[in-house]
C-alpha cells in the first residue's frame, strides 16, 4: 500500500484543507492556460463529488472521454473490465481523506489518460494497487488481462516497496529501477500515482508531508524531468514548493494574483502582434499564452528581482510542420526586435528527454522581454507528456511507431534510460550504482556536444573530455590519450561547453590504461563506473613514498632549470650599481629597478617574471629584494607574513630568461621537432627537463633565453603548433609555505 492511503473498516470524516491550497490559479490567468494540461481541475471534477457507488461510473466516463480524445479507435473493453475488478476488490477500503479508495486508481488513470497514454497503460493503472492492497493475485491479472498488463502491475507493486530516502537500500533500489528501465510505463504510472497522492497530502501530519515532499523533490521530480513528462513535473514542483517553502509560496501566489488584476497585459498585446505578423506572412499558427507555474515565477523573481507583466508567462506558437517552425522564427526576427542571446534550437538538437522546440525572445518598446516557444503540435504533445505520449513499445511497427535503420525506435528507451541500464550492468556494486545515480539526478542542466561526423552526445554541465570519450566509445575509452576540442588538442580534463565539437584520440599502445586521476575529472556515471570497474580489476601499484607530488616535482625541476637562488635565500652576487636612489639588477639583459638603494635585486624562481609582466618586490633575508609577478601565489603569502613590499619596475634591456612547461602526447621525434621550433624563434635553451611518459603523455620543462621579451607569446604559439603538443604555459609550481 502506498504511504498516502489507508483502508479503515469504516469511512472516516472527510478532512478539508490541503498542502496545495496556495495553488489556486487566478481567474484571469486561467483563461490563458489552454495549452497546459489542467490535470488537477479535471481530476477533482471527476472524483470529488459524492462518494456513492452510483457516481463512480461518471468517473470512469471521464477517463474514457479523455482516452478517446487521444485514441479514438481504442478498444475500451479492457478499461471496463479493469474498472469492475478494481472497484470490487477495493470495495470497503477508504483513503485517509475519507473517500472510497477506488477514487485513487481512477484519479491516477485520468492523469495518464489526459497525457495520452495507451490502453494497456490505463488498464494497468486502474489495477496498480490491487495486488498489493487486495486479495487479487498476479496470476489472476495475467489470466484476465494478459502478460503485458501483469508485468506493469508487478513493476508498480515493486516500486511501492522502495524506500527512496537517504536510508534506501541500494540493491533494492537498483532492482526496482532496472525493472522500470525495461518498460518506462511502470515509472509513468508511479509518477501519476505520486502526483495524486501529493494533491491530497493535506490530510497527513506536517512532518510526514515534509518527508514525502523531500523524496518527491530529490528522486521523482528529476525522474519526471528525464522522462520528459513536463506536465507532471511542473505540478509536482509546485506541490513540493508549497510544503517545503510555504512563505515563498505565499509570496509567489500574491505576485501572481497581483499581476492577474492588472488592467494591461503585455503578453496579450505581444500575442496579438505575433498573430498579425504570422497572418500577413500566410503562416497557419496557433498563438497561446502559457502562464509560468509557481516555481518558475519564483525562480524568475530571484533572478530578475522586480517582475514585470511579461515575466509571468511565455508565448507558445504551435504549427503543423517542422519547417513552419523556422518560418515563424524568421518572421518574428524580421518584424520584431529579437533578443539574439535568448535563441536556442532544440529541434535540430533535441534535449536528452526528447524535448524539441525553438526558443527565442522579442523586446517591446518599454524594454520588457517576451519569451517565445515555437513547436509543432506533435512536439508540444511530447513536451508535455514525454515518453507517455510515445505509444506502446510492444506494438508492431506502423505509422505511429517511427523506424530507423530498418529497426523500430524503442519509445521506452530515451537516452537517459538506456544509459541507466548500462550503468547498472557496469557498476561494481550496488552502492556505486546508487551514488552515481544520485549524482546524475542532481544535475539540473545538460549540454550537447558534437562528434566530428555530426552526431551529438548529451552530457551534464561540467562534463569533461573523459566523459565524452566514454559516452562515445564505452570501455574502449580506456585507451584514450587526449582529445581535440573544436579542432585543437586538449587534455582529458578539459571542461566542455555547449556546442563544442569533441574528438577523443585513442592511443596505439595496447598497454594504455585509465588513470585513477580520471575519476577526479569524470562527471557522468558511464565514465565513473567504467573507470572504477577497471581500477578494481587492476589494483594500482603503490606509489613510492619518496616520490614528491606532481606539483612539488614541477617546482623542483624549475629550481634546477633556473640557477638563480630561491626566494628568501641570499643572492649569489649584488646587483650592478644604483640608478638614482634605486637598486637595480640585470638578468640576461632584462633590467629590474627597485626603490631600495644598495639592495640586491633578483627575480623569483617560482613565477619567473619577464618584461612586460606586472611585478612587485619584497624585502627578504640578507637585504635582498625578491621580484614576483603580481599574480604569483607567493605575493599573498608574503603580505600575510608581514614582509615589506618594495616598489620595482622594469628598466632598460629587452632580453629575458623564462621557464616554460610544454605538455604533449607521446610520439616519435617530438623532442627534436619541439626544440627545432624553439630555435627557429630565436630562443636559446639554457636547460631542459623531460619527465618519463605517463598514460601516453609527457611533460617538458625548458628554461630559455630570449633576445626580446615581447617575443615570448610568439614563441609559445610556435611551440603549441608542434604536432602532439596540447599546451604550453609559464611555469607555475604549487604554492609552498613561507
Amino acid at each position: 500500500m502506498n504511504a498516502e492511503a489507508a483502508k479503515p473498516a469504516t469511512p472516516g470524516p472527510v478532512t478539508t484543507g490541503s498542502a496545495t491550497s496556495g495553488h489556486v490559479t487566478p481567474t484571469g490567468a486561467r483563461r490563458k492556460t489552454r495549452s497546459r494540461l489542467d490535470l488537477r481541475r479535471l481530476g477533482r471534477a471527476a472524483l470529488l463529488g459524492p462518494a456513492s457507488r452510483d457516481r463512480l461510473p461518471d468517473a470512469i466516463g471521464h477517463v474514457v472521454d479523455a482516452h478517446r480524445a487521444h485514441h479514438p479507435d481504442a478498444d475500451l473493453d479492457p478499461l471496463r473490465r479493469a474498472y469492475l475488478l478494481a472497484e470490487s476488490s477495493h470495495r470497503g477500503q477508504m483513503r485517509k481523506s475519507g473517500e472510497p479508495y477506488i477514487t485513487h486508481p481512477l484519479a491516477v488513470t485520468l492523469i495518464l489518460a489526459e497525457l495520452g497514454a495507451e490502453t494497456t497503460t490505463l488498464t494497468a493503472s486502474l489495477l496498480h494497487d490491487t495486488v498489493e492492497d487486495t486479495e487479487v493475485t498476479l496470476d489472476q491479472v495475467r489470466e484476465q488481462f494478459g502478460e503485458e498488463v501483469c508485468y506493469l502491475v508487478d513493476g508498480v507493486t515493486k516500486l511501492e516497496k522502495v524506500d527512496y530516502g537517504a536510508a534506501a537500500e541500494p540493491e533494492t533500489f537498483r532492482k526496482m529501477l532496472v525493472a522500470t528501465g525495461n518498460d518506462v510505463r511502470v515509472m509513468s504510472i508511479k509518477l501519476a500515482d505520486r502526483l495524486h497522492n501529493m494533491r491530497t497530502l493535506g490530510v497527513m501530519r506536517p512532518e510526514k508531508q515534509e518527508r514525502i515532499a523531500k523524496v518527491t523533490r530529490d528522486v521523482l521530480i528529476p525522474l519526471a524531468e528525464r522522462l520528459g513528462v513536463q506536465a507532471l513535473k511542473t505540478e509536482l514542483e509546485d506541490l513540493v514548493f508549497a510544503i517545503l517553502h510555504p512563505e515563498e509560496n505565499k509570496h509567489t501566489r500574491e505576485l501572481i494574483l497581483r499581476n492577474a488584476s492588472r488592467a494591461d497585459d503585455p503578453l496579450a498585446e505581444v500575442a496579438d502582434e505575433v498573430r498579425k505578423v504570422l497572418r500577413e506572412a500566410d503562416l497557419a499558427a496557433e498563438v497561446l499564452i502559457r502562464p509560468r507555474h509557481f516555481v518558475s515565477v519564483h525562480r524568475v523573481s530571484r533572478k530578475r528581482g522586480r517582475l514585470r507583466g511579461a515575466d509571468f508567462g511565455r508565448l507558445l506558437v504551435l504549427v503543423n510542420e517542422d519547417a513552419d517552425c523556422y518560418g515563424v522564427l524568421g518572421e518574428l526576427h524580421t518584424c520584431m526586435t529579437p533578443v539574439v542571446s535568448e535563441f536556442k534550437d532544440f529541434i535540430a538538437v533535441p534535449k536528452f528527454n526528447l524535448y524539441q522546440s525553438l526558443h527565442t525572445a522579442v523586446a517591446r518598446e518599454d524594454g520588457q522581454v517576451v519569451e517565445v516557444l515555437i513547436r509543432t503540435h506533435l512536439m508540444h504533445k511530447v513536451a508535455e507528456a514525454g515518453v507517455v505520449a510515445l505509444g506502446n513499445p510492444y506494438a508492431a511497427p506502423g505509422e505511429e511507431q517511427p523506424t530507423g535503420d530498418g529497426e523500430r525506435v524503442d519509445p521506452t528507451r530515451p537516452g537517459w534510460l538506456s544509459r541507466l541500464l548500462e550503468w547498472q550492468r557496469g557498476a561494481t556494486d550496488p552502492d556505486t550504482f546508487w551514488s552515481t545515480l544520485r549524482e546524475d539526478l542532481a544535475q539540473d542542466r545538460e549540454i550537447t556536444v558534437f562528434r566530428p561526423d555530426g552526431g551529438t552526445i548529451g552530457l551534464p554541465a561540467g562534463a569533461t573530455c573523459v566523459d565524452a570519450a566514454y559516452a562515445q566509445y564505452g570501455e574502449d575509452a580506456h585507451a584514450c590519450i587526449g582529445a581535440r576540442v573544436n579542432g585543437r588538442l586538449a587534455t582529458l580534463r578539459t571542461v566542455l561547453k555547449d556546442g563544442d565539437t569533441v574528438q577523443p584520440l585513442m592511443g596505439q599502445d595496447p598497454a594504455s590504461e585509465p588513470s585513477r586521476e580520471w575519476l577526479e575529472h569524470a562527471r557522468t556515471p558511464t565514465a565513473r563506473i567504467a573507470i572504477q570497474r577497471w581500477l578494481t580489476a587492476h589494483p594500482a601499484h603503490p606509489a613510492d613514498p619518496a616520490d614528491p607530488p606532481a606539483g612539488e616535482r614541477a617546482g623542483a625541476e624549475e629550481a634546477r632549470a633556473d640557477p638563480r637562488p630561491a626566494v628568501g635565500e641570499p643572492a649569489a652576487a649584488p646587483a650592478s650599481g644604483a640608478v638614482s636612489a634605486a637598486a637595480s639588477g640585470s638578468f640576461g639583459g632584462a633590467q629590474v629597478l627597485a626603490d631600495r638603494p644598495g639592495a640586491t635585486v633578483r627575480l623569483a624562481g617560482c613565477c619567473t617574471p619577464v618584461p612586460p609582466d606586472e611585478v612587485t618586490g619584497f624585502a627578504v633575508r640578507g637585504g635582498a629584494v625578491a621580484v614576483h609577478r603580481v599574480e604569483c601565489s607567493a605575493v599573498a603569502r608574503m603580505k600575510s607574513a608581514g614582509r615589506a613590499e618594495v616598489g620595482v619596475r622594469w628598466g632598460e634591456g629587452a632580453e629575458c630568461r623564462v621557464t616554460l612547461v610544454a605538455e604533449s602526447f607521446v610520439r616519435p621525434h617530438l623532442l627534436a621537432d619541439l626544440t627545432e621550433a624553439m630555435a627557429v624563434e630565436g630562443a636559446e635553451i639554457v636547460s631542459a627537463t623531460v619527465e618519463p611518459p605517463t598514460h601516453q603523455q609527457v611533460r617538458h620543462t625548458y628554461t630559455v633565453q630570449l633576445p626580446d621579451a615581447a617575443h615570448l607569446p610568439v614563441l609559445m604559439r610556435a611551440m603549441r603548433k608542434v604536432a602532439g603538443v596540447y599546451d604550453v604555459s609559464r611555469a607555475k609550481p604549487q604554492s609552498q609555505g613561507t
